[in-house]
């Protein structure tokens, strides 16, 4: 059986590039001449190009699962509309994983999404980034929404 698969295989011809898995591909390259080594974001921001990276996103104001999933589909159509591609999972009732195809775009995003006014915080690659400070006397207000 073996030697039959090996034969079944030979004649196949190789997957193109963009159709390989993710662990197969050749990371994109790139030169370290032109990145600017002072900051650290952008050159994780370079690293991550071409790869998945997800963001863990928590709500503010402690939301109903209802009210987290509206906010960020909210949040996620905004992104599609900035061309940032990123799907979006809940994991629990003020948390949700957002996922980029393009590891890059997660930085951007990360700005766009700190500036919005119900965001607690944002983990991305081990670090967290603090939203805006909600504040918490509209919270009923912003719930019936």
């Amino acid at each position: 059986m073996e030697r039959l698969f090996d034969q079944w295989e030979e004649d196949e011809d190789p997957l193109p590039e963009d159709e390989l898995p993710e662990h197969l591909r050749k990371p994109p390259s790139l030169d370290l001449t032109k990145l600017d080594m002072s900051n650290p974001e952008s050159v994780l921001q370079a690293t991550k190009k071409g790869q998945t990276v997800m963001m863990f996103v928590t709500v503010a104001n402690k939301p109903t699962r209802h009210r987290t999933e509206e906010l960020t589909k909210i949040w996620q159509s905004g992104l599609w509309s900035a061309h940032i591609q990123a799907e979006r999972y809940l994991i629990d009732d003020d948390r949700a994983i957002f996922m980029f195809k393009d590891g890059s775009q997660a930085w951007t995003a990360k700005e766009y999404l700190t500036d919005q006014d119900e965001l607690k915080d944002v983990q991305l690659e081990s670090q967290t980034y603090p939203g805006k400070k909600p504040d918490v006397k509209n919270k009923s207000v912003r719930d019936e929404l």
